[in-house]
């Protein structure tokens, strides 16, 4: 019975883990799409000027 026990409490703080990684991997994608967003528009134009710089269309 108390290897039953051990064996679901480590189930359990597995589980626990794995939900703080994936916390952690959408809190990580939110943060890279809002930053795209604001500098988007700036890297487009970046590139824009690039490729006028270089006789492009």
């Amino acid at each position: 019975m108390v290897r039953l026990l051990e064996v679901w409490l480590w189930l359990r703080e597995k589980g626990q883990g794995l939900v703080e990684y994936a916390l952690i991997l959408v809190l990580i994608a939110v943060v890279v799409i809002v930053i795209l967003s604001l500098l988007g528009t700036q890297v487009s134009q970046v590139f824009s000027r690039i490729t006028s710089a270089l006789g492009g269309s």
